[in-house]
């Protein structure tokens, strides 16, 4: 099921928040609110391309409103077709995998040997290459202009002149306009909401003088950052036939991962295969239109009638002023901080990022459905960071729809935490569809993606408020239990559980086989057992002995000259410049975690060191919404808004936004969904937040904040 299905959503009382600064709040103009922040580009922008997408599906364009010229973008955002289901596997011809793969023993608190998927020997070798780099996402098939000269040669990125092109919010369509040897090319390019498809429009004098085709290219898989491979034709296989004049359709084969794509082009226009795996449709009458649509099928799926243009673009429409006015929504603009309008930005923008290359049935890469990040391959501690706010902004279902994946995989978590000697379900970190961890010097040691199901389970409690929610994701939440509970070791000497070692912290840049009790994970691991102990109360069950025993033997954050150590193993964090870098995780004890034992004071006094002292160009885009949410929940909302728009490169949104983090890494996803769940966070508030309307915004007469449908956190 589609997004366009899954956003139709009551809006309960206790979710609807409106500013208090009118005795009569008259509703957001959301048309207004989210077409002012509009994308329009005046040139040819290779570090700013747009998508359209349905969460399932992304196709992502240049300024020609396809991918004409994805060369130029090899260094910045490359141009893909990705899919949530399009996954490929290079052939494992040693048949390797990760259950037999050699795991190196780590020993924990009490000598106990631990046996974790680490690089081999501290240097990589073909089989921990090969259990990394698959599966990963596949490129579905290149979709471009062929524009040629008079004189028959080829067009270059400079030969377009007079570039305007728009991203239309409220109805997801990309209208791009450019003039080439003097013609005008106008192209409008939309995704259907209900399948992965999607669909063009052009209309240019080019089209009748046969100087404008457009080309479908299918390439080899890659983990690498193209997403594409294209030196690698004879590995592949792409089968074409045509049953109608204006229809085609492609059977491709990459070794033994297989697809479909279906489509569709205006009547007066033939298909011709010019080159291995490519084909161009070309006008032959005196038309001055083309249009093509294009659906990409998984195995087993039968495909349906292709619709035209004009539907497309009809049903895409009413999916997006659907998304736009049934979910939640912040309005700044009567503010006087003249910031208002950059944060607004960043809201609505984000709000379309995260729905178009977030809301799968697996959860999402840090770069979306746009290009490979890390293989291809997501990364649960940042699952949080992508979708946790769907349930704050009014659409849970785009949540739920990943979450099936924890039900799927739990009996390999279960696996892992039996291998490693401990109870319940140990979540992997980086991932693929079958749930298998990839080998890595860092990844297996991470923790504290751990209590992330029990996190989403209870947002999910939370909305819904009923029984059936409970007993959907009880087996879940149990088994992550049950695993935190034996992951924690009891320290004889010090009479107290403890965490670690061996523990990776999200500050990662601490020795995993020394360090132990970090704050961020300590508070995160209190919370979660707490919540799910509250589940079996609320299910008829008796509270765990064991977890309770954990709960109250748990050591508490070690706090140093009034501040929160960053782990209790890192004394010297405060005077020793080399861990001043990496995530400030130590805030995230209060952040979006609730903090329990958390004092305000001390982690004001942590927060106000931090700002002073940390070395930001080494942080990551989700740090800033997270030092935000700190910083409201302390009772410094001028610092949440600081927090948010800091002038750092790792906190900057481009023009189309998506945030920068790197050359490889020129989007990043969980910095959008961050921002989004701290917007709402402050907005709508918190358990336990002062009384009032927005109360992590300043209530210095510079911010007027109206908010509807957005559900409080905890």
């Amino acid at each position: 099921m589609k997004l366009r299905h899954a956003c139709v959503l009551s809006v309960p009382a206790a979710g609807l928040w409106l500013s208090a600064t009118l005795a009569v709040a008259e509703p957001i103009d959301r048309h207004a609110l989210v077409t002012r922040h509009n994308v329009e580009l005046h040139a040819f922008d290779v570090s700013n391309p747009l998508s359209v997408g349905n969460g399932e599906f992304a196709f992502t364009v240049d300024a020609t409103g396809l991918q004409t010229f994805p060369k130029a973008f090899a260094q910045t955002t490359p141009l893909g077709t990705l899919s949530d289901w399009g996954w490929h596997t290079i052939p494992n011809t040693n048949g390797w995998d990760i259950d037999h793969y050699e795991f190196k023993e780590y020993a924990d608190l009490n000598g106990r040997p631990v046996p974790y998927a680490d690089v081999p020997a501290g240097k990589t070798s073909p089989e921990y290459k090969w259990l990394r780099e698959n599966p990963h996402r596949l490129h579905l098939g290149q979709i471009g202009f062929v524009l040629t000269h008079a004189d028959g040669t080829a067009a270059g990125t400079n030969d377009l002149t007079d570039i305007h092109q728009t991203l239309d919010l409220w109805n997801g369509e990309i209208s791009s306009h450019f003039k080439f040897d003097g013609e005008a090319v106008d192209v409008e390019t939309v995704c259907d909401p209900r399948q992965d498809a999607m669909a063009v429009h052009v209309v240019s004098p080019l089209v009748k003088a046969h100087r404008l085709a457009i080309q479908i290219h299918f390439p080899y898989g890659t983990g690498e950052t193209v997403t594409a491979d294209w030196s690698k034709p004879e590995a592949h296989e792409t089968r074409f036939s045509q049953d109608k004049i204006n229809m085609a359709q492609f059977q491709r084969k990459l070794d033994n991962d297989a697809y479909t794509v279906e489509a569709k082009w205006s009547a007066g226009a033939v298909i011709t295969n010019t080159a291995r795996h490519q084909f161009e449709i070309r006008p032959q009458t005196a038309a001055d239109t083309l249009e093509l649509t294009c659906e990409f099928l998984p195995p087993g799926k039968a495909a349906t009638p292709l619709a035209g243009f004009a539907f497309v673009k009809d049903v895409a429409a009413q999916h997006w002023q659907q998304f736009w006015l049934t979910g939640g929504m912040i309005d700044l603009s009567g503010s006087k901080d003249p910031r208002w309008f950059e944060l607004e930005r960043r809201i609505v923008l984000s709000q379309y990022l995260t729905a178009i290359q977030d809301a799968g049935n697996n959860p999402p890469q840090e770069t979306g459905l746009t290009y490979n990040s890390w293989e291809g391959k997501f990364h649960l501690e940042m699952h949080w960071w992508h979708e946790a706010h769907f349930a704050l902004w009014n659409r849970l279902p785009l949540l739920e729809r990943s979450l099936d994946y924890y039900q799927k995989i739990l009996p390999r978590a279960e696996g892992t935490a039996k291998k490693q000697g401990y109870d319940g379900a140990r979540w992997p970190k980086m991932t693929s569809p079958s749930g298998a961890e990839s080998p890595s010097p860092v990844g297996p040691f991470l923790v504290w993606e751990e209590p992330h199901p029990i996190f989403y389970a209870e947002l999910c409690r939370r909305i819904h408020g009923d029984r059936a929610t409970l007993e959907k994701y009880r087996d879940v939440v149990f088994a992550t239990a049950e695993f935190m509970a034996s992951f924690a070791t009891w320290d004889e000497a010090t009479h107290r559980y403890v965490l670690g070692p061996t523990l990776q912290c999200a500050q990662e840049i601490f020795p995993k086989n020394h360090t132990f009790n970090p704050t961020f994970e300590l508070t995160y691991w209190r919370w979660a057992l707490e919540t799910a102990q509250s589940w079996r109360e609320q299910l008829g069950l008796a509270r765990e002995p064991k977890w309770d025993k954990v709960l109250q033997g748990l050591a508490k954050p070690t706090v140093a000259e009034g501040k929160y150590v960053f782990a209790e193993t890192t004394p010297d964090c405060y005077t020793n410049p080399k861990w001043n870098a990496d995530h400030p995780a130590v805030v995230g004890a209060l952040s979006f975690v609730p903090g329990p034992g958390v004092d305000a004071d001390t982690m004001r006094h942590t927060l106000d060191w931090i700002w002073g002292n940390w070395n930001w160009p080494d942080t990551w885009g989700w740090d800033y919404p997270m030092i935000a949410m700190t910083a409201a929940r302390v009772g410094e909302p001028e610092r949440a808004i600081d927090a948010l728009l800091l002038d750092t490169p790792k906190n900057h949104y481009g023009l189309n936004g998506h945030v920068y983090q790197r050359a490889n890494l020129t989007i990043y996803l969980p910095a959008n969904g961050g921002l989004l769940y701290a917007t709402a966070l402050m907005a709508a508030g918190w358990d336990g937040a002062p009384k009032g309307a927005a109360p992590g915004f300043p209530h210095n007469g510079q911010w007027q904040v109206r908010s509807e449908n957005l559900h409080r956190g905890p």
